[in-house]
């Protein structure tokens, strides 16, 4: 029986046994009234400190981070986990704004990279962490911001305050969290560093600038041909003169590392990967959104850091 039906139950008794005269008896329903009030109480108070935070990610790279700053004290879901899927052009369903609607902090990642996320927090009662803003990143730069070790540090700091404003009896925890996560973070920028050594200068092109950020923080240039670039920047067909001049800088050999992004495979980049690959340039393949075999965010900054290493000899 439940706390409730329990006191209703000796409210009922005790209304009964003054009925009767027994006035003793009807003191010791009263006392027991009060004790099951307090009980009652007390449950609701331990229910609600062992309620987990209700967390919810647009997408499944920053969902790692909140789950790995999170531990036990917190439930988080991220929207999207499909590698096939645009993030730029997903289609929320009324259960993933539900989601948003019923959090207490939701992280999107900003850069207009998924407006449709930002939007379902709008009006809620969420602590709204993004993670470009975190990093001093705008609208209109490179929305890629989870390949930015300053953007993850930042990020990661955003979504512990948050935490512990929604739970601030935990704060020690999600302190430890997030030291625990910073000292993963820290070796990572150590092989990062360590990679740069090698990687430090090396003229790359990309077919999309999806992870220009790692590169950047390996020290490594970019020379994608320009007319290509901004066409791709902008969604746009690159011209035949835009190609060509791809195609000839790998012939010549003044691209040494090309970066392939799956997720956008076409005819186009079909005609680059083939031009790098003639030419005996290395390539490395990659996905905007974290593939399923790595446990976190950190796991896979590490495994490119290891693939963008080991493609220059």
């Amino acid at each position: 029986m439940s706390s409730g039906n329990i006191m209703r139950f000796v409210r009922r008794t005790c209304v009964a046994v003054v009925a009767t005269g027994i006035l003793l008896v009807a003191g010791a329903c009263g006392a027991a009234n009060a004790s099951d009030a307090a009980n009652a109480a007390g449950a609701a108070s331990g229910a609600s400190d062992a309620g987990k935070i209700e967390a919810v990610a647009s997408i499944n790279q920053w969902g790692s981070v909140a789950k790995d700053l999170g531990g036990d004290l917190v439930d988080v879901t991220a929207i999207m986990s499909n590698v096939n899927v645009e993030a730029h052009d997903y289609e929320p369903t009324t259960q993933d704004v539900t989601r948003f609607a019923e959090a207490q902090v939701a992280v999107v990642n900003g850069a207009d990279y998924d407006p449709w996320a930002s939007k379902a927090t709008e009006g809620t009662k969420a602590t709204v962490v993004d993670a470009a803003e975190a990093a001093g990143i705008r609208e209109g730069d490179n929305p890629h911001v989870w390949f930015s070790a300053k953007a993850r540090e930042a990020t990661a700091d955003a979504i512990t305050k948050a935490y512990i404003a929604a739970a601030p009896s935990h704060q020690s925890e999600f302190e430890e969290l997030n030291k625990a996560w910073k000292d993963r973070e820290s070796a990572l920028e150590t092989k990062i560093r360590d990679a740069s050594a090698k990687l430090g200068n090396l003229p790359y092109a990309a077919t999309e600038s999806v992870a220009k950020y790692l590169a950047d923080d390996l020290g490594m240039k970019d020379v994608t041909p320009t007319g290509y670039a901004q066409a791709a920047a902008n969604e746009s067909e690159p011209t035949p003169a835009d190609l060509k001049a791809y195609t000839g800088a790998l012939a010549a050999g003044s691209i040494r590392l090309l970066v392939f992004n799956t997720q956008e495979a076409d005819s186009v980049t079909g005609q680059i990967t083939d031009a790098a690959k003639a030419a005996n340039v290395p390539i490395v393949e990659l996905t905007e959104q974290m593939p399923a075999q790595y446990a976190d965010l950190t796991d896979w900054m590490d495994a490119l850091v290891d693939q963008f290493a080991g493609a220059v000899r």
